[in-house]
């Protein structure tokens, strides 16, 4: 159970899964000050293939320069920073140089696993590409049908990240998927990570959201996994939805993007 572990320790175990998730994906890693570079040349237009991932060790100053030697040939820039106090250093000089800065925050979840209303199953990623599709060309209203094309592909990389990955979905009346999440399982270390929940603009309300979560978290628990979390936008609601499903808040990761200017 997450209870077993204290915080520091859970948190801690949740940053190296999210560093390995990210090394194992990649198509090809480099290797930077502080942390690597990830890079996936057939999900160009995806920033989160597409970055620096880095820790407690980075120098600030140095990241902008960074971040554009080891991805000069893209049109964007993206830094992962997993470790809080680290982030926070690496805010300033950021945005002088033109990044935008979100807080992750690392959820875990504390309560008890219950019985969804409405059960959710594991999907094959056919089976997401349409909902998947017209989800993002909503996100993405201006996107061109390549980029929006890579976005859904690239899920079949994130089948590298963890040694078991799986798609959950909720159908609606008409068999189609409502509502979607990834679930990443590492028996082994006892950790397991919703992310990307999201539902069909036009299934919102239905409960599907509360099927995927729960039937993910019941697969969790069944695999051996005590420690269940997720990534939520400190600055958006879905985190108040995850914190009254029985996740709690026990440390943020930083985020900082910038386009680049032409």
């Amino acid at each position: 159970m997450p209870g077993t572990d204290d915080t520091s320790a859970a948190l801690r175990r949740i940053l190296a899964f999210l560093r390995d998730f990210a090394r194992r994906q990649a198509e090809r890693t480099a290797a930077v000050p502080g942390g690597f570079a990830v890079r996936d040349d057939a999900f160009a237009h995806s920033r989160a293939d597409n970055q620096l991932v880095v820790g407690a060790a980075v120098d600030p100053a140095a990241l902008p320069a960074l971040a554009d030697e080891a991805l000069g040939d893209l049109p964007y820039r993206m830094i992962t920073v997993l470790d809080d106090a680290a982030g926070t250093a690496c805010a300033e000089p950021l945005r002088r140089a033109g990044y935008e800065h979100s807080t992750h925050l690392v959820m875990l979840h504390s309560g008890p696993v219950r019985p969804a209303a409405r059960e959710a199953e594991t999907v094959d990623l056919e089976a997401l590409r349409a909902p998947l599709a017209r989800s993002w060309r909503g996100f993405l209203p201006d996107a061109g049908e390549e980029v929006v094309r890579q976005l859904v592909e690239r899920r079949s990389a994130r089948r590298r990240g963890a040694p078991d990955v799986r798609f959950v979905g909720s159908r609606g009346e008409d068999g189609a998927i409502a509502s979607w999440a990834d679930l990443y399982l590492d028996a082994a270390s006892g950790l397991a990570q919703v992310e990307d929940l999201v539902t069909a603009a036009d299934r919102l309300g239905r409960g599907h959201a509360d099927a995927v979560l729960a039937t993910a978290l019941r697969l969790a628990a069944g695999a051996g996994c005590g420690t269940r979390f997720l990534i939520a936008d400190a600055a958006d609601w879905p985190r108040r939805w995850y914190a009254r499903r029985g996740f709690r808040e026990i440390g943020c990761t930083h985020v900082f993007a910038r386009v680049q200017r032409a």
